[in-house]
């Protein structure tokens, strides 16, 4: 009989954009000790609605000559049939308007299952062809007028390949801190607008005719020739940061503009940047207090950022002040994004580039090359998109911006290059892999960037890092800690030996891409009269062992019955994971009752 409705497995079609239709599902596998079936030779792709999903139905294309194909009632017949021969509940439904019968197969089949009934169909000489009813989700192109100018997020060839991120997340409930010029308003990113400050100290560079205060708002920084050094031409207003936050999180699908990265997160404007530039000691005290840290003078942060770009940078070392306000904000939660820099030059004579604990990012042109502009070394990070107008101006980075050559007047759009617009576009990723995965650290976060990048399309000499920043592959590998990961479960009981050898208990893991998450989630469940006699490792497909619980004498509890999270961005996904756990002491026993990985 057909399941009802009622009971059947809901399908929530999700509004996502893409640069192009893509299907995007999740499902739960259980690992199990079954005999293989006829349909091992059934490629999962003819089992599955969406990759990891097992279809619910399947459009069944029958020989002209065949009864089935002009009868309902003998494709019911033959549905019937097929279901009984395979133990499964396969029900005809209706015929399409090609004359193909659309078959339903029940509520949750797994993709064995399904690969059954599908092997039956194919071994009928009556049946033309038998394929899965895939399920698809309206995703289209954001409807901003000038997305298509936006290269750098959907290019096959050097593009960050944004869009396919966007259908696991947005960058909800993540603030992005711009550290940098502040913000001129702009009706495509003010809805995404959240307080900041200005820690522009000195009146001179600040041009707004006080210090420090928590108006962020940027009055411009042009100046003329030689004021800011001799020999210095003069500048118009860059509004730079504006341009960057543009670029993270312009408000997308509001018919206007351009798209942001992480269009769901929102950006605390922190001004530093003035006329002729910044000073390292405001940049300190921002990079503090955006993380959530104390300043004195400065009110509490009530928009701690998660993730701070920092699109600047001067000659010379990582000083120690410097650093010691990195390493503040990353040991509070907080990953730091910042530029390689503009000199052609090793990023290593460049700071903050040159510093630990951050990101270093260098930019790329549209052809995937390293930029010419761009700096270089082993202290890169990772690369994207930065731009190269000198190869036409289309050929830069698109973003918001205003029209005002000395003090602001109408928005406005245009397009920049430089690292400064590279930087960004992994802050932006970084958002969207905080949202999807909040439990991530941000060393877990530059591991799956850097894990997941790959291969520049277009040369580059000096280092570029581990390569062009893929977000759909970062957020896909991330996302695991989440629960909408994949699980693979062993439910098979191990005895624990008293006090003696440690035991394993194996899960194959199959059908991934890529390596795992860098917060690879592996639940555990292990019943024990005095858990601190327990060692608990993960060991990896290669070998590789990952210590989750250590022995403890002073940990009476009984059972281990938890999840731990594990960062497994360096290790292949696909392989034979395994459980060791060993008792390390004398008078108890226990028992591996179960455990899970969850990617």
């Amino acid at each position: 009989m057909r399941t009802p409705d009622s009971s059947r497995r809901k399908l929530i079609s999700v509004a996502a954009v893409s640069a192009a239709l893509l299907t995007a599902a999740t499902t739960t596998v259980a690992v199990a000790q079954e005999p293989a079936s006829e349909a091992a030779a059934v490629p999962a792709a003819l089992a599955q609605s969406a990759p990891g999903t097992p279809a619910e139905r399947l459009i069944v294309g029958y020989k002209s000559g065949a009864a089935e194909a002009r009868s309902n009632t003998a494709a019911e017949a033959d549905a019937a049939a097929k279901g009984k021969e395979t133990g499964e509940d396969v029900d005809f439904q209706r015929r399409l308007g090609t004359g193909a019968a659309l078959v339903d197969l029940g509520a949750n089949p797994s993709t064995a299952e399904v690969a059954d009934v599908v092997a039956e169909f194919k071994a009928d000489p009556q049946v033309a062809y038998v394929v899965p009813d895939r399920l698809n989700q309206p995703q289209a192109d954001p409807n901003d007028t000038e997305y298509a100018k936006q290269w750098d997020l959907f290019e096959a060839t050097a593009g960050m390949n944004v869009p396919g991120a966007w259908n696991t997340t947005t960058g909800t409930g993540v603030t992005v801190a711009v550290i940098d010029t502040g913000y001129v308003a702009h009706s495509d990113l003010a809805a995404n607008i959240v307080g900041g400050y200005d820690f522009i100290a000195d009146t001179a560079v600040s041009v707004d005719g006080n210090g420090r205060d928590s108006n962020p708002a940027d009055p411009g920084d042009w100046y003329n020739a030689n004021e800011c050094a001799a020999g210095v031409p003069a500048s118009t207003s860059s509004w730079h940061g504006t341009h960057v936050a543009g670029t993270i999180a312009a408000v997308t699908n509001n018919s206007k503009g351009v798209a942001g990265i992480a269009y769901g997160a929102k950006i605390s404007p922190v001004r530093v940047l003035g006329k002729c530039g910044g000073y390292d000691s405001d940049i300190i005290d921002a990079i503090t207090w955006a993380s959530g840290g104390t300043v004195s003078g400065v009110p509490a942060n009530t928009n701690v950022a998660k993730v701070i770009n920092m699109s600047l940078g001067g000659d010379g070392a990582c000083s120690s002040a410097t650093q010691s306000a990195i390493n503040g904000a990353v040991n509070r939660g907080t990953t730091v994004v910042v530029a390689a820099g503009n000199d052609n030059d090793n990023v290593a004579n460049h700071n903050p580039g040159n510093c630990n604990n951050v990101i270093s990012v260098a930019a790329t042109s549209r052809t995937g090359a390293k930029a010419s502009y761009s700096n270089y070394g082993s202290l890169v990070d990772i690369s994207a998109p930065g731009g190269q107008t000198s190869t036409g101006t289309a050929n830069g980075i698109l973003s918001t911006l205003n029209s005002g050559t000395k003090t602001p007047t109408s928005e406005s759009y245009a397009y920049y290059q430089g690292t400064s617009m590279a930087t960004p576009h992994i802050a932006g990723l970084v958002a969207l892999m905080k949202s999807a995965n909040s439990a991530l650290t941000p060393a877990q976060i530059e591991t799956a960037i850097k894990s997941n990048a790959r291969a520049l399309p277009g040369a580059c000499s000096g280092g570029c890092g581990a390569g062009l920043a893929d977000a759909a592959k970062t957020v896909t590998a991330v996302k695991g800690g989440t629960t909408t990961g994949t699980t693979f479960t062993s439910g098979t009981a191990v005895a624990v030996p008293d006090n003696g050898s440690a035991v394993e208990s194996s899960i194959a893991v199959s059908g991934r891409t890529g390596n795992a998450p860098a917060a690879l989630q592996v639940g555990v469940d292990i019943t024990h009269t005095f858990r601190g006699d327990l060692v608990v490792d993960l060991v990896a497909p290669d070998g590789t062992a990952y210590r989750l619980k250590a022995a403890s004498t002073s940990d009476s509890a009984d059972n281990v019955s938890t999840t731990y999270t594990v960062d497994a961005s360096s290790e292949t996904a696909n392989g034979t994971w395994k459980l060791r756990v060993q008792d390390t002491a004398a008078q108890d026993t226990g028992t591996l009752n179960s455990w899970k990985l969850t990617f």
